[in-house]
């Protein structure tokens, strides 16, 4: 696997094609900050730390309106063969502002919102609707 973000995205898409409430991501640092970030701006409903063996695994609980996925699709925008970054003026909104992209800065992970907020630019990681 080369790409850890791009298959957890993957998983959590595919999982929600086939109306599952909850789906398991290998843990890492990084994808939990990921998850958190996609948990409060409701596009998931929950995210758990667990351990199955020597094995850590994040459980993300899968959010569903009127019986349809609460994410509609997703966009990896910086690959890992080629980098993406913005200023800060160059980050726009995502679906007229109905979806979000993840930037990574200097202050950590954020969402466009917040890096325009805060005045921060950086690599946009992936966008999500």
């Amino acid at each position: 696997m080369t790409d850890p973000i791009t298959d957890m995205l993957n998983r959590i898409v595919t999982a929600q094609a086939v109306s599952k409430t909850d789906v398991l991501v290998p843990y890492s640092n990084f994808k939990n900050n990921i998850a958190t970030i996609l948990a409060k701006e409701g596009f998931v409903s929950d995210i758990k730390k667990i351990a199955k063996g020597n094995a850590k695994f994040l459980k993300i609980t899968l959010k569903y309106q009127d019986k349809l996925p609460q994410i509609e699709g997703f966009k990896r925008i910086s690959k890992p063969g080629q980098r993406i970054y913005n200023k800060q003026s160059e980050i726009k909104k995502v679906h007229g502002g109905f979806g979000l992209s993840v930037v990574s800065t200097s202050k950590g992970l954020m969402t466009n919102k917040e890096a325009r907020k805060a005045n921060r630019g950086g690599e946009i990681l992936f966008q999500i609707w």
